[in-house]
């Protein structure tokens, strides 16, 4: 076949482009018909009427002859590899397609979109039209694949036959004009190849000058060369700008890397065009130094990036001259992050600080309750409850339990509190903890609640459970300043395999799911990736931790469960926590108050407990058993006891956390060594994890947290009495 592209003649030779037309057409579609319908459009000749013609002449006289139509050259394809394969031949012996026609499907093999783009590869200047009803790709996704090519159409089905040709044409006539462009352009190219080496040879005959004035200034060279070695490659952000008009005659990567511009975007540019200070008057400030001769040492100022963004540099400057012209140099010293780390840091030191103290104010509160909630079981239980102080002491009693719950909310901020896994109904958590989400949400937040009655149980830390709904809702109540609605959920729902893919995090199976949903502002798209990294936050300074959703994830984790997130920008968000259904049985059913006070004993328990009114309470409770009671308020005093008592002793009750330099696990292990066979019960009015016991501490069976009620002590008491060593 002979090429259509022919090489240009030599430039001296100045020859006429050739008047080629490449009419070559490449049809690709799967369907034969399709093919047939194309060549009748492409390939058709207009015949004359000869009475028709008579008639146009005796009307309007004799018309010119019409132009014959150029004859199009059309081949065929019927997969996207079988033209991909024409392609790369064409292009290998000279003679390139002008255009192709390609349909949207042509199954098995590639769509039109994945044809289109290997094509292009083999063949860069190939101008293609796809041929869709929109059925498999939008537009948007079409561009999306594809980019805004300007050798592409979007042909939408049916299509009018007219349309084709005139496109086929026009397609025809365009790629000539590019061919003939390319060859203008090789032919002024070879026009300035013959110019240069003109000008080189002129530059020979200059170059005894050249030498002569380089052995002048090689010493001035270097000197530069290292300078702009060292200014490019410096880690601390450097610019040059006139002292005269204050545009910037170069900077480094530093500070293109500082500010978010280009190296385009600054040359030949002044700092107040391009609004780089955060405050206007930083730059009066630097030209003043400048004008005065002095230099600048370490003015804190603000950059504003390219992107809006501030950021907090420590600037100095001093007055070089390139030429005779005088010049800023200009360091200034990135301090963001370090400002950034000592934020968080000091951030994080606020919620240690106020970590403690919760822990502290929980610790000696869970004490108060303890007492409380003892005498006020045991004056109900003597009382009854037909008494008639019985609804006081009912009302004290179930107050208690209301403080013991905000305890509860206190440890669980602090993180002193450990972890009790348990069967939870996650509806009967929701429904409790709704009273304190309306007062914490405010009144100008409507919260709603569905909870689908019968849920199955799961096995979770009820505390963790509620410190995630109390984060989700503070969250959903900032997304709504103005106020709005948050809708609290649990439901019951299986994830099948189908579902399960939506996210990485998920598995199939039955769960049991808290949906936390808001109608407030949305949440940027960029943001969702980095929602649970620790210390992200788009709140402004001073207004979030960046630890909230950090918590509730690493919580949800430890409960092997993963969460959904679903946003609209403007129209709300919804977080949705996926529990696993519980597998544990459920536990067995408690005694009623009589029957455990009917637990008695007679045998000889010792007491270590730094409260006193704690203490005598519970020697009090366990005396009414028929127990023996030796009580220390500290180690070292329960250690004295239990020396003069010897082997008499039966367990110990002991605090984890007391004065007087030993801790309970100590004092436990010191009565171990003499007596192996001991009972041991631990309480604590936070986490035990830091008293450091050796011991698996187990709510019930040898783990009594604070604030306890009579009836728990005594069954805790008994249980371990009872128990194998």
């Amino acid at each position: 076949m002979t090429p259509l592209l022919n090489p240009s003649p030599p430039a001296e030779e100045s020859a006429p482009l050739q008047e080629v037309t490449n009419r070559r057409i490449l049809i690709v579609d799967d369907n034969p018909a399709i093919h047939d319908d194309f060549r009748k459009v492409l390939s058709e000749v207009v015949e004359c009427n000869s009475e028709l013609l008579q008639a146009e002449t005796a009307l309007f006289g004799a018309q010119p002859e019409t132009a014959a139509r150029p004859r199009l050259e059309l081949d065929s394809a019927f997969q996207g590899e079988e033209a991909l394969q024409k392609v790369r031949n064409a292009v290998a012996v000279g003679a390139p397609y002008a255009m192709a026609f390609l349909d949207i499907r042509m199954p098995p093999g590639w769509d039109g979109v994945q044809t289109a783009t290997k094509l292009w590869e083999a063949d860069p200047a190939l101008q293609i039209v796809i041929c869709t009803a929109y059925s498999d790709y939008s537009w948007d996704e079409m561009i999306a694949r594809l980019g805004s090519h300007g050798n592409l159409v979007i042909l939408k089905k049916p299509f009018d036959n007219v349309e084709v040709l005139q496109l086929a044409h026009a397609f025809i006539a365009k790629w000539d004009a590019n061919r003939k462009a390319r060859l203008k352009h090789e032919e002024l190219e070879a026009m300035v190849a013959e110019r240069t080496r003109a000008l080189e040879q002129t530059n020979r005959e200059l170059s005894r000058e050249i030498e002569e004035r380089r052995r002048v200034e090689e010493y001035l060279s270097h000197s530069e060369e290292r300078f702009a070695q060292a200014f490019n490659a410096s880690p601390i952000p450097l610019s040059i700008e006139a002292v005269s008009n204050q545009e910037y005659l170069d900077v480094n990567q530093a500070f293109l890397d500082l500010t978010g511009y280009t190296r385009e975007e600054v040359i030949g540019h002044t700092a107040t065009e391009l609004q780089v200070w955060a405050e206007p008057e930083t730059q009066q400030q630097l030209i003043w130094s400048a004008e005065k001769q002095q230099p600048l040492r370490n003015l804190e100022c603000t950059f504003r990036t390219r992107q809006g963004e501030s950021r907090q540099a420590l600037v100095s400057t001093e007055l070089v001259k390139i030429g005779s012209k005088p010049y800023l140099l200009m360091l200034a010293e990135d301090l963001s992050e370090r400002v950034q780390l000592e934020r968080q840091f000091r951030q994080a030191q606020k919620m240690e600080a106020i970590g403690q103290l919760a822990a502290g104010v929980a610790h000696d509160f869970n004490n108060i309750l303890t007492v409380i909630h003892g005498h006020a079981s045991m004056l109900l239980m003597r009382l009854g409850t037909e008494g008639p102080h019985a609804k006081s002491v009912l009302e004290i009693r179930n107050a208690a339990e209301r403080a013991t719950n905000l305890v509860r909310q206190l440890l669980a901020f602090s993180r002193k509190q450990i972890m009790q896994f348990r069967n939870v109904d996650l509806g009967d958590v929701v429904r409790s903890i709704s009273g304190m989400l309306e007062q914490l949400v405010g009144e100008c937040v409507v919260l709603e609640t569905e909870c689908n009655l019968g849920l199955p149980a799961i096995f979770a830390d009820r505390g963790m459970v509620e410190q995630v709904l109390l984060n989700l809702a503070v969250n959903a109540r900032d997304a709504m300043p103005r106020g709005g609605r948050i809708l609290v959920r649990a439901f019951k729902v299986t994830v099948d395999h189908t579902r399960a893919k939506v996210n990485p995090e998920a598995r199939p199976g039955d769960f049991v799911a808290l949906a936390v949903g808001d109608n407030g502002c949305g949440i940027d798209p960029q943001v969702l990736g980095h929602l649970f990294e620790p210390f992200f936050t788009t709140k402004e300074v001073g207004k979030g931790t960046g630890l909230g959703l950090a918590t509730v994830y690493g919580i949800v984790k430890q409960h092997q469960g993963w969460i959904d997130v679903e946003t609209r920008e403007g129209e709300g968000s919804t977080f949705t926590i996926y529990f696993p259904v519980s597998t544990h049985a459920a536990p067995c059913l408690t005694h009623s108050t009589e029957e455990l006070f009917n637990r008695r004993g007679t045998e000889c328990i010792l007491i270590a407990e730094d409260e006193t009114a704690l203490r005598e309470m519970i020697s009090e409770i366990l005396k009414l058993q028929g127990y023996r009671v030796l009580a220390a308020n500290s180690g070292p005093a329960a250690l004295e006891l239990w020396n003069r008592e010897k082997r008499r002793v039966d367990l110990l009750l002991t605090d984890l956390v007391m004065p007087g330099g030993m801790l309970g696990t100590e004092l436990a292990t010191e009565l171990r060594r003499s007596n192996p066979g001991i009972k041991l019960i631990y309480t604590t009015g936070y986490s035990p994890g830091a008293a450091g016991s050796a011991d698996p501490l187990r709510e019930g069976i040898n783990f009594l947290p604070k604030p306890y009620s009579p009836n728990k002590l005594v069954q805790i008491v008994r249980n371990a009495l009872d128990s194998a060593a």
